[in-house]
């Protein structure tokens, strides 16, 4: 996965979280404290692709 697709999967999502669930509430927390995109590049292929993965699942969890 390269660093913009990853980028694009993890901007934006926060407002879509955290209905009643206290571990939605507090995910979609966290991902306000993530580091900026950009600095995707410096995390390895599989880091990254474990993190989009992640990521995806809970917002999908979470909606």
């Amino acid at each position: 996965m390269t660093a913009a697709a990853l980028a694009i999967l993890l901007t934006g999502c926060a407002a879509t979280m955290g209905g009643g669930d206290a571990g939605c509430a507090s995910y979609a927390e966290a991902r306000l404290a993530r580091p900026p995109a950009e600095s995707v590049a410096e995390v390895p292929p599989a880091w990254a692709g474990w993190i989009a993965d992640l990521d995806d699942r809970m917002m999908g969890t979470c909606r």
